[in-house]
């Protein structure tokens, strides 16, 4: 099992911070955003990983990478918590860079090498989850059972027509997606259940990119066409997620983000508290 996570975008709602910092790497408190998304993988037994970026984001290379200055540093200094904060990830991390925003179909398609034959789930690092039950682990289980591709979902109440909504049938206690259906008009959904930022695949989208890519004329192209191949052909599952799921690509997510994740923290939580105490009077 591989992963992969789309970072080439812009992060033109973070700007101007974003102009030189990647919104990857908007920390929540101490760790980067992304830096999540990686422990997810790692502990969910995923050990190669690619990063797909854009000329503009250097600083991610940079920080997957070691830091021998300061190590030597600490080593000097015997510091070994310090020490142990900047050690590289027990995973091989590599980068490629999507030359021109094309859209994610074609940031995919790019990562075909990287693929060959494997499965693989796909991380967007806006959607960070917090809980007992790792997202990334919870797909590849059901993927180890079925053998097909599956779509993480979430059941939300209310208006879901800013996201993908998923058309779908329950078989064997399965949810046996029919259609993804993109920003639906408001009353016109097929479902509650909307696609987020996580997605394991068996090489046969990338069979399917491929196809759709040829009769691609102009623009960016995307991948919603390829993923519905798969439900065509009944190989696409969705599953609701049991986890807390935060939007840091969001300015009141990324809000929301540092205030859960200093909640969590034994050595924030009491002080966050204090904080949001003095201002929320």
């Amino acid at each position: 099992m591989k992963g992969i996570i789309i970072a080439a975008g812009y992060g033109t709602r973070f700007l101007p911070a974003s102009k030189t910092l990647p919104k990857e790497m908007f920390p929540l408190i101490d760790t980067p955003a992304i830096d999540f998304i990686i422990d997810e993988f790692i502990q969910s037994g995923i050990t190669e990983i690619l990063i797909v970026t854009s000329r503009r984001k250097k600083c991610l290379d940079d920080y997957f990478d070691r830091e021998i200055e300061l190590e030597t540093i600490f080593q000097k200094e015997n510091a070994l918590s310090k020490l142990n904060k900047i050690k590289p990830h027990s995973a091989n991390i590599y980068f490629t860079r999507q030359q021109e925003m094309l859209g994610t179909g074609h940031a995919i398609l790019i990562c075909k090498d990287f693929i060959g034959d494997s499965p693989f789930v796909i991380a967007y690092p806006d959607d960070i989850y917090f809980g007992s039950e790792l997202v990334t682990q919870q797909l590849i289980d059901l993927y180890n059972q079925t053998q097909c591709s599956v779509l993480a979902g979430q059941i939300l109440d209310g208006d879901v027509s800013r996201y993908g909504v998923i058309d779908y049938s329950s078989v064997n206690n399965l949810y046996q997606v029919k259609e993804l259906v993109e920003k639906p008009v408001p009353g016109e959904q097929p479902s509650q259940m909307i696609s987020i930022g996580r997605y394991l695949f068996t090489n046969q989208l990338i069979k399917n990119l491929e196809m759709d890519y040829k009769e691609h004329t102009k623009g960016e192209f995307y991948h919603v066409h390829s993923i519905n191949s798969l439900a065509k052909n009944k190989q696409l599952l969705a599953l609701p997620i049991n986890a807390t799921r935060i939007d840091v690509g969001d300015k009141l997510g990324y809000l929301e983000g540092i205030i859960y994740y200093a909640l969590q923290r034994p050595d924030l939580k009491e002080g966050a508290k204090e904080i949001l105490k003095k201002y929320c009077q």
